[in-house]
């Protein structure tokens, strides 16, 4: 992954851990501004993803782009949202351990994006099975209808999340999702009454106004109109945007809400939408129908008593001494915990980065060294300690009786926390600091910075509690959605609820427990500039966002040891080259591979360890040189990879034409063998005819197969060619020899040739005649002489038994056969008025004139002695 040190001024380092001046932010933030210049978002810190919101669409979020990162190292390419979901997907299925993806950043940083992207990346390349594909939509459409419950239009973003979301994904052995929940956190529900100046409500109660059917609002009392008629949507004073995303929004809320599964309570929930609207327009002025009007709707949308829904939300009801109280509500708000869970976030991250720093050190066996660092948990402590926290006191007061009130609670606070290092009030504060601390605030120097907080209202945003008498009455909502909130053992329960800080404390603890159980990895995202304008970049807000996001701290933390660590494989494959031991193969082990490779490049002591499967180096030039000694070998290598291609081809394209010189060859022997054979079709079986001869007989019998009679009576077969009259010559032998003689079947298979018979007379008047038999057996007794008084009679029959009218030898003067053993003998014809026949002295057999009328019987043998 690591650039030419061209393409390293141009577009900064794809690793911060890799920047010379580490310790600089100056140097930090010209990185990020180079590489968000040429449009590269994405920058790694080691494990952890740096993310610059590009305010445009780009394209590296395609189908092939997810293909490019599946089963890839996460090193392997340039920096991506989508590698950091894979390698998080990979550990999962190979280490069968629990993983976390944190995104953090401020609104407007993209964080929202981000997941999308990547749960887009997991629908996509994880395996489907049964119903998976469904699960995959309903993951998927989740984002829409959270978004339209849960995001609103603020100044710095239009779609700002005001809530803080855990998504838990499972999957099964096979890495196909099978389900998933989701938590919130902190949501803002102050805004729903109350919105800053320029600032909308969440996004539903726009798309329903201005997307929902005539139908659907007619029956939820409302008209679709100008959402400024709405008292909740008016707080803001935000001039009217665009309808049309508004409806478009609405179609996408609806398609959503269907493949989740709402169906029906899709209705329901709709009705509560409108219930809020309704409220937000009511007065309780008896004189005022519009009002009485859509109390109306608000009490017969949720289905309960109209004078008991108006009691319960004018008056809280308290048991005090055994008695009820009506008392009027405390205003809803409170801002406070965020920063304490940012406090929490940071605490986690580097706990769990130091944590997996130091078991990466001793899983291979190289020195931890000890980092200094600044560990936030004194300012954690310093808000949820027990009995002398911020929380524990503002507890205290919210139960104490008397006469308590937020500037005693202020009071409290500095008589506890007094002379805390990260706290300070206008009392405690000396005279240059005093005058920017009021007199009604404290201050917290939180790890990101200094912030004032006013304690105006601190008690009763802590109270900020749901009555029991609105319980009751929510229990009964006709509105199943509504009841379901709400339990009725709930009510049966005397205690007093958790106050709004212990309860946050209380989940922000428990989510910290679920994700120091899992393997975290991290996403920073940040915002370039306030007028979400792309290609912006504004070095103060950057400056402020790399503080308090902890990112050089990290930096400094992981550059205290080595700046560049990979497994021995990646690193041996990459720089081989380098060495021409390591060139291009290496045949032995990878550490002595690597051990070899960095003796060669120099690497001296102090630069590098080695562990049991990681090199760790130390400074970033170490590897800079070496990767720009990698771009000019590759030179070289490009030309010897040319070379050694071009010879490839060369070769494949002389062997290409020897085979189709060789198919020709094959090709043109084939078909003058077969025309030849056509033309020595009649003539004895011989090589030259024989393929054509086995053809013929093939097709005959695959054109009997296809024909073969209909019934047992029926006699008609095709006609064989001539070829094939040996075949009517096996039916006759089976008529003879079947079952009568042993070796009759093993003559079946074999052929009945023309040539394993030959006819020899004389041109005398002598009885002699031979039959040729050839063999290949060296032992057999050789070719049958013969001796008949009728001699034309039996050759004839012979001749045409054998098919042989046309192949009679007629010698004139003498007949050769073969004897046994290989040897040939000659018959000599003359003529004489007496039978007579002898060996000569040349060892010829001689015929003289035969007279008998008997058929003898001569072997060669026995001619010869």
């Amino acid at each position: 992954m690591e650039s030419a040190i061209s393409a390293r001024d141009r577009v900064g380092v794809q690793d911060f851990l890799l920047l010379e001046n580490y310790n600089s932010e100056a140097a930090f933030i010209e990185n990020l501004r180079r590489r968000y210049r040429e449009g590269l978002i994405y920058t790694y810190i080691g494990s952890v993803l740096v993310s610059v919101n590009p305010y445009r669409e780009l394209e590296i979020y395609s189908k092939q782009n997810m293909e490019r990162h599946r089963g890839v190292n996460f090193y392997e390419i340039s920096p991506h949202i989508f590698a950091l979901a894979n390698n998080s997907y990979r550990a999962l299925r190979t280490e069968r351990r629990d993983q976390c993806i944190l995104l953090s950043g401020e609104s407007g940083a993209g964080k929202t994006e981000a997941s999308k992207k990547i749960l887009q990346y997991y629908t996509h390349i994880c395996p489907t099975r049964n119903n998976t594909h469904t699960i995959r939509e309903r993951l998927l459409q989740s984002n829409p209808v959270l978004e339209a419950f849960g995001n609103a239009k603020t100044l710095r973003n239009d779609n700002s999340s005001r809530f803080g979301k855990y998504m838990d994904i499972q999957f099964d052995y096979k890495g196909a999702p099978i389900g998933g929940h989701i938590l919130n956190y902190l949501l803002e529900k102050s805004r729903v009454a109350h919105q800053n100046h320029g600032e909308r409500n969440f996004h539903i109660f726009y798309q329903l106004l201005e997307g929902g059917e005539e139908p659907l609002l007619k029956r939820l009392g409302l008209e679709k109109t100008n959402p400024q008629h709405y008292h909740y949507l008016v707080k803001g004073k935000c001039p009217r945007v665009s309808s049309i995303n508004d409806k478009n929004g609405w179609k996408v809320v609806r398609n959503a809400l269907t493949i989740i599964g709402f169906n029906e309570d899709e209705i329901q929930l709709m009705e509560i939408v409108a219930i809020v609207l309704h409220l937000g327009n009511i007065q309780f002025d008896i004189n005022r129908c519009r009002e009485c009007t859509l109390f109306f709707f608000s009490q017969q949308l949720l289905g309960v008593d109209g004078s008991v829904l108006k009691e319960a939300l004018t008056h809280k009801k308290i048991v005090a001494k055994g008695e009820e109280v009506i008392s009027q509500y405390p205003s809803v708000c409170f801002q406070f915990c965020i920063n304490y869970c940012n406090e929490k976030l940071q605490q986690l991250f580097v706990e769990l980065m130091l944590k997996s720093e130091q078991e990466d050190y001793e899983t291979e066996g190289v020195g931890w060294e000890r980092v200094e660092y600044f560990n936030n948990k004194i300012i954690c402590d310093l808000v949820e300690e027990k009995h002398k926290g911020i929380i524990a006191v503002l507890d205290e007061e919210c139960l104490r009786r008397g006469d308590a009130s937020d500037i005693t609670f202020l009071e409290k606070l500095e008589d506890s926390l007094g002379g805390h290092a990260h706290f300070v009030t206008h009392k405690m504060a000396n005279g240059k600091i005093r005058k920017a601390i009021g007199r009604e605030e404290f201050r917290l120097v939180h790890y990101a910075g200094e912030v004032n907080y006013n304690v105006s209202g601190f008690l009763d945003k802590n109270n900020d509690l749901l009555c029991r008498h609105l319980k009751e009455v929510l229990c009964q909502s006709g509105n199943h959605i509504v009841s379901q909130c709400f339990h009725a053992d709930e009510l049966m329960d005397q205690r007093r609820p958790e106050t709004a800080a212990t309860e946050f404390k209380l989940s922000l603890a428990k989510l910290m427990e679920i994700l120091m159980s899992k393997e975290p990895l991290y996403v920073r995202c940040i915002k370039p500039n306030d007028a979400k304008q792309p290609g912006g970049f504004d070095e103060v807000l950057v400056r402020h966002q790399v503080k308090y996001l902890g990112l050089m701290e990290y930096l400094r933390v992981r550059r205290a040891g080595f700046a560049y660590r990979r497994n021995f494989e990646v690193f041996l494959e990459r720089y081989k080259s380098l060495c021409p031991d390591t060139w291009p193969n290496w045949r032995g082990t990878l550490p002595e591979g690597v051990a070899t490779l960095v003796k060669h490049l120099n690497y001296k002591p102090e630069e590098y360890k080695l562990g049991r499967s990681k090199i760790f180096i130390r400074f970033p030039r170490t590897l800079f040189v070496t990767e720009d000694a990698l771009e000019a070998k590759k030179q070289t290598i490009v030309i010897v990879i040319q070379s050694w291609w071009r010879g490839v081809k060369g070769r494949r394209k002389a062997m290409h034409r020897r085979q189709a010189a060789d198919t020709i060859r094959k090709y043109e022997r084939f078909c003058i063998m077969f025309i030849k054979g056509f033309i020595l079709r009649n003539e004895p079986r011989c090589p030259d005819n024989e393929y054509f001869l086995d053809h013929v007989r093939f097709s005959f019998l695959m054109k009997v197969k296809r024909n073969l009679p209909k019934s047992l009576l029926d006699k008609s077969w095709p006609r064989p060619p001539p070829s094939l009259t040996e075949l009517e010559q096996k039916v006759v032998a089976s008529a003879i020899f079947g079952g009568q003689k042993d070796c009759y079947p093993q003559s079946v298979p074999k052929l009945f040739v023309a040539t394993r018979l030959g006819i020899s007379v004389s041109s005398l008047s002598d009885g002699f005649f031979v039959l040729h038999i050839p063999t290949t057996d060296s032992k057999q007794k050789g070719d049958l002489v013969l001796q008949c008084d009728h001699v034309i009679e039996a050759v004839t029959k012979l001749a045409i038994m054998a098919d042989k009218i046309h192949n009679v030898n007629i010698s004139q003067d003498s007949i050769r056969f073969a004897i046994a053993r290989g040897k040939e003998g000659v018959i000599d014809f003359t003529s004489g008025s007496d039978l007579r026949v002898v060996k000569t002295k040349n060892g010829h057999l001689s015929v003289v004139r035969i007279t008998h009328l008997l058929i003898k019987k001569y072997r060669a043998k026995e001619c010869f002695g």
